[in-house]
């Protein structure tokens, strides 16, 4: 895409070019989208933040009746020259169009898509590319690591410019024992945007029944590199309630067989008092 960078508008209108070759088969109801000039299955664009870029994307219609489209775009800003346009049978439509890089946009690429749709609802669309330019950083955290029973949750942040496809190493060191866990790194199914935020699990069913244990996360992609720790601990409550239960009960039948003892002591002194006098009068 050719640079525009005073550019605040798309100039131009559509150009129509009446289409020398016989009808044949196009993408959508005999209609087609693509970048204009041929040989480019999808459009490449790269600037700084504010950069203007302008491009022409064509309709072709090579059905024997006219069709009316409506152009948007996914992704990226775009603003066409005209965003509805009408071509006539076996026709060509040239419709101008910008893009613009967002102002403190970062470094990297950003994906998008121009649409263009009809009257019966037939869609056809072309990819777009958008690097924005500036130094580039890789970065990445590992955050919000907590366990719960048999899985470790956590979250993976791009906090850099470059897209990242990160490696994740697991391992874990209780006090009765080391090495409770302890995964090789391996490739994660994700891909992080720039400044994108993912939410995590990793299974961990054999995991002690009694310890106190230190988990440890580490990420790594591009050059990045980031641990994130958690402490959990282990009780087996069952077995706990359990003790807990008998320890009541015993302590209840303590307590029983006092109240027994002295309701017992009070009622035997006054009768061992009487029978003493009643010895003492004769």
């Amino acid at each position: 895409m050719p640079s525009a960078q005073s550019a605040t508008r798309v100039l131009g209108l559509a150009v129509l070019t009446l289409l020398a070759t016989a009808p044949r088969a196009a993408a959508a109801g005999g209609w087609s989208l693509a970048p204009a000039g041929g040989g480019r299955p999808s459009f490449y664009a790269e600037g700084a933040p504010g950069a203007v870029l302008q491009d022409t994307v064509s309709v072709t219609n090579r059905g024997g009746h006219p069709v009316t489209v409506r152009l948007s775009g996914t992704g990226v800003p775009v603003a066409f020259a005209e965003p509805t346009v009408r071509v006539p049978a076996r026709t060509r439509a040239d419709v101008p169009f910008t893009v613009t890089v967002p102002s403190g946009a970062a470094p990297g690429d950003r994906p998008g898509t121009l649409v263009a749709k009809d009257a019966d609802g037939r869609t056809a669309t072309v990819r777009v590319r958008l690097r924005v330019g500036g130094p580039t950083l890789t970065a990445l955290t590992v955050e919000h690591v907590a366990v719960h029973g048999d899985r470790i949750t956590y979250e993976l942040v791009n906090r850099g410019t470059t897209v990242l496809v990160p490696k994740l190493a697991v391992r874990a060191d209780g006090v009765f024992g080391r090495d409770l866990l302890d995964r090789a790194p391996r490739t994660l199914p994700v891909r992080l945007a720039p400044g994108s935020r993912t939410e995590l699990s990793e299974p961990w069913p054999g995991h002690p029944a009694l310890d106190a244990v230190d988990v440890r996360l580490t990420a790594t992609a591009g050059g990045a590199r980031d641990t994130g720790v958690a402490r959990a601990r282990f009780v087996p409550w069952g077995a706990v309630a359990g003790t807990a239960g008998a320890l009541a009960a015993g302590a209840a039948v303590t307590v029983v067989r006092l109240r027994r003892r002295r309701a017992d002591q009070a009622t035997a002194g006054p009768l061992s008092m009487e029978a003493e006098l009643t010895g003492a009068a004769r």
